[in-house]
């Protein structure tokens, strides 16, 4: 069963047009990203203590809809790619059967201290895995 954050367009985030204002996609895939490690077993500070400390090196978003004040969007969060020390996390952005938006974002596991790259924790990969792209 997939994961889905479920998110109600709040006044401040939409523009002149009255759509969800394109950069509140990012945010709002963020407070996912943080729902969808909680759904696997971790809070954020948990997750760190794990040795776990996604940071984001790349975000590719596609609009296909517009949300509007008020609306409630689920963003639909798994995994796409797991690598040694990176995820990929893809997150189907729908308003009722409506498609708004695709977004793809790579993460890189980083060490607080320097920020430098570290393998991710062997339980974090299994448990990304359990929500990775069905091929």
């Amino acid at each position: 069963m997939p994961f889905t954050h479920v998110h109600r367009v709040r006044y401040h985030e939409t523009d002149a047009q009255s759509y969800l204002f394109n950069s509140r996609y990012l945010e709002i895939a963020d407070v996912a990203m943080t729902e969808f490690f909680r759904h696997l077993g971790w809070s954020y500070p948990e997750l760190n203590a794990a040795g776990a400390d996604p940071s984001v090196v790349s975000a590719q978003l596609g609009f296909h809809a517009p949300a509007f004040f008020d609306d409630v969007i689920g963003f639909e969060v798994e995994c796409a790619h797991i690598g040694r020390s990176s995820f990929t996390l893809r997150h189907s952005v729908t308003r009722d059967e409506t498609d708004l938006a695709t977004i793809s974002i790579v993460y890189v596991n980083v060490t607080t201290h320097d920020g430098k790259s570290r393998p991710l924790p062997e339980t974090v990969a299994t448990a990304l895995a359990s929500y990775a792209t069905k091929t």
